[in-house]
């Protein structure tokens, strides 16, 4: 799979002005870095007979890379990056539609992904790959237009400037706002990995289906601001630079919540 690895990496580098990276290649590291930093003992021992040495950041963007793959292989994973919902007024409401849609998406491949790892009959190989999408999509959750609108493709088709150049809202929130920031994934995830113990229980609370929620109301907020020809600058990154840090610390202490509770002893 290594091998696999270094190739597709090289077709991504090729294809990148064709395919749009959730967070990008920082911020898929930094939430999984943060997520390392919090798995418990059991869980990092069933990690590394999965992964060996290797640190999840290591793996974070393999999901992506494999867009470039030409061989169809991995097509049917296109759809398992995002999960839409129109706006709804309440939780409750929210959730009901959430579960009503026929997958595979976002919600329903991290469920899958889930149960294959916990599966005792899946396969060293199978658990491996399945681990790796898990890393990947919990981050995906974490940028909130990948809960946005079926309309748009979830900001896709709303088209902005950003410091005057012509791109997407979608694409604004996938990198370049975090590239902007100019830290590398390991100074970031430093830098936003320090609240206190009582902070992190808090923030892990709630229910995976919550945690969808949650961004999906940024998501709205997103949508509200920035309507079709905003042109982003400064301004735009001031307005919305703790949302971003506050996603990527976010994800990464779901992600490993949600991974120590795979390995529950």
């Amino acid at each position: 799979m290594k091998s696999t690895y270094s190739k597709i990496l090289l077709l991504a580098c090729m294809a990148s002005s064709i395919y749009s990276y959730a967070w990008g290649l920082t911020g898929h590291r930094i939430i999984a870095e943060i997520a390392e930093n919090h798995l418990s003992g059991k869980a990092k021992r069933e990690i590394r007979k999965l992964m060996g040495k290797e640190r999840l950041a290591y793996w974070a963007n393999w999901p992506d890379f494999i867009k470039s793959d030409t061989t169809g292989t991995w097509k049917q994973a296109s759809m398992w990056h995002y999960v839409n919902v129109d706006p709804q007024k309440d939780f409750n409401t929210f959730e009901q539609h959430l579960k009503a849609q026929a997958g595979p998406n976002l919600y329903t491949q991290v469920k899958t992904l889930s149960n294959q790892l916990k599966n005792k009959n899946t396969s060293e190989k199978d658990k491996k790959t399945a681990l790796i999408f898990l890393i990947h999509i919990m981050g995906d959750l974490a940028q909130p237009l990948h809960t946005g609108r079926a309309e748009d493709l979830g900001g896709n088709k709303i088209n902005v400037t950003y410091f005057g150049e012509k791109t997407n809202l979608h694409s604004v929130w996938d990198g370049k706002l975090l590239d902007s920031q100019k830290y590398s994934y390991t100074e970031y995830s430093k830098l936003l990995d320090i609240k206190s113990k009582d902070t992190v229980k808090q923030i892990q609370s709630g229910t995976f289906e919550e945690w969808l929620y949650d961004s999906h109301t940024i998501a709205n907020t997103i949508y509200a601001q920035t309507p079709e020809g905003s042109k982003l600058s400064y301004d735009y990154q001031y307005k919305f630079n703790d949302t971003l840090e506050r996603q990527l610390l976010f994800g990464g202490l779901r992600l490993a919540k949600m991974l120590n509770d795979l390995y529950v002893s």
